[in-house]
């Protein structure tokens, strides 16, 4: 049936359930607790009859859900549990390392080794810019050296000026 565009709360509408329904059991309004609870009281039940069949036959295999039980599979991507008890711990053994984590370190040994070459001088990196700087200090000399000159020139043509001038300060009379 129908509501239209609309619906009223989220709830959706109130169902009653009939006698005939509340006798028979299918009654929608018992809550799906008691469903749960009686589904799992029947597979108890039929584990015990299956428990028992199977130690009459002498092999006892758990109760496996859907088609488990007629195929064996490996499956590798089958999430293994990953819960271990204390007693069953083994110290010895070391834990391996997953792609993404080997791969990080490796990374950083990879950087370090880098870094201390550096500090050596011994990468192609590590060369050009010792190059540069090399580049660097000799201008910087070479214009401390110019800059020199132009000072010592200044000086001498200051000396020059003063020696001239009283040379023609001659007084005529």
């Amino acid at each position: 049936m129908g509501r239209g565009k609309f619906k009223g709360k989220p709830t959706g509408r109130r169902q009653f359930s009939t006698p005939e329904q509340i006798m028979a059991g299918t009654s929608a309004s018992r809550p799906r607790t008691f469903k749960k609870e009686e589904a799992e009281l029947e597979e108890e039940e039929r584990s015990e009859e299956e428990s028992e069949e199977s130690s009459k036959d002498g092999a006892e295999t758990e109760k496996q859900k859907g088609t488990q039980g007629i195929i064996q599979v490996e499956n590798p991507n089958l999430a293994k549990p990953k819960n271990v008890k204390a007693r069953d711990i083994n110290m010895d053994k070391t834990t391996e390392l997953s792609r993404r984590e080997r791969g990080e370190i490796e990374k950083q040994k990879a950087h370090e080794r880098y870094m201390k070459l550096q500090e050596q001088g011994k990468t192609d990196q590590a060369q050009k810019d010792l190059e540069r700087l090399a580049l660097i200090r000799q201008k910087r000399a070479d214009a401390a050296k110019k800059r020199e000159e132009e000072k010592t020139a200044r000086e001498q043509k200051k000396l020059e000026a003063r020696k001239l001038a009283p040379r023609i300060n001659v007084k005529q009379v």
